[in-house]
């Protein structure tokens, strides 16, 4: 095949885009798990509760997605990845199913109500805080020899992954803040906007942290951003993150119900973009890259047949199923 067939462009558009989906849809409705914690009563829960309800588990499609496009489109970057963080997404999967069956079993078992309750709030946090390990270790780098992972089954627990599990935690709860915001009303809206300042702060403080930790860390990206004229070009990316964060507090602190959920996203994307950044070409960081770890060029145009198919039907009916469950959400009455 010639240059013109390279496929490897498109399949890292599909592998990011579904990163990108997961975080972005499955992480609010983590954070409302989170914040779902903090409901002081049983009306408040069922509202919080009624607000993901109808969308949580069809969210976790993009994880499935970007696994299978990541094992069949780049093989050697999961044969890499897969066991240098085995343990933490072992830990994720466990508490995704926890979650999940504590929140069936919430509607179910009346009489274990409160347990299911703190299940669903703790195996959101688990889930959560373990894809932050994932991310630290991820930035951070592996240990490779010949085209193996040879470093430890617990080098993914540094202070650094550690950092970014917590940060986690406060960018899905400020997802989730804004979420609630958008579905609710009264007194568990007016609570939210508090639970989003709060997480917001530790965004802001989090994203300082890991902006100076990792070019310190790492000659690679300190040269990338910090050397001339790369400064210059990507100025407008700290530039559009502080005004995103400004835009968010602000309608945070004000009577927006839009503003908070989108403030949240474009920061999230902005992150997003910060990483890729630092990162690209690189898939296995400071290791391979894309083109390096990617399948054949006949295997990844087989299998893009069926994601082109795939893609746009999963994109339907998850806009289809957020624009019939639009408005406002109840306890009692679900939407309206």
């Amino acid at each position: 095949m010639t240059e013109v067939l390279d496929f490897v462009p498109l399949w890292t558009l599909i592998l990011g885009l579904a990163v990108f989906f997961y975080v972005l849809l499955d992480g609010f409705d983590l954070g409302v798990g989170m914040l779902y914690g903090f409901a002081p009563d049983a009306p408040t829960r069922n509202t919080v509760m009624n607000s993901i309800a109808p969308i949580w588990d069809g969210n976790e499609t993009w994880l499935v997605l970007g696994g299978i496009a990541l094992l069949a489109a780049f093989p050697l970057a999961f044969a890499v990845i897969i066991p240098a963080v085995y343990f933490p997404i072992l830990v994720m999967l466990l508490a995704l199913v926890f979650r999940g069956v504590a929140f069936e079993f919430r509607f179910r078992d009346a009489q274990h109500r409160t347990f299911w309750d703190h299940a669903f709030c703790y195996g959101s946090a688990i889930a959560t805080f373990a894809q932050g390990m994932v991310l630290g270790a991820f930035i951070q780098g592996f240990e490779v020899s010949g085209r193996e992972f040879t470093g430890s089954s617990f080098d993914f627990m540094t202070p650094f992954s550690l950092l970014t599990g917590v940060a986690l935690i406060f960018g899905y709860g400020l997802l989730g803040a804004g979420w609630l915001i958008l579905k609710t009303e009264g007194r568990l809206q007016d609570s939210s906007r508090k639970q989003g300042k709060i997480c917001f702060l530790g965004v802001l403080v989090a994203v300082g942290i890991v902006s100076v930790w990792t070019p310190l860390q790492h000659d690679v990206i300190a040269s990338r951003w910090f050397g001339w004229p790369n400064t210059l070009l990507l100025a407008p990316v700290p530039l559009a993150t502080a005004a995103a964060a400004l835009f968010t507090w602000r309608s945070l602190d004000g009577k927006s119900e839009f503003g908070p959920f989108i403030g949240a996203v474009i920061l999230f994307a902005l992150s997003y973009l910060g990483i890729a950044i630092s990162l690209f070409p690189m898939i296995v960081p400071y290791q391979f890259t894309l083109w390096e770890a990617a399948s054949s060029e006949r295997t990844q145009a087989f299998l893009l047949v069926g994601t082109l198919f795939l893609l746009p039907v999963i994109l339907m009916y998850t806009a289809w199923s957020y624009w019939v469950f639009r408005g406002k959400v109840k306890a009692d009455l679900g939407y309206h």
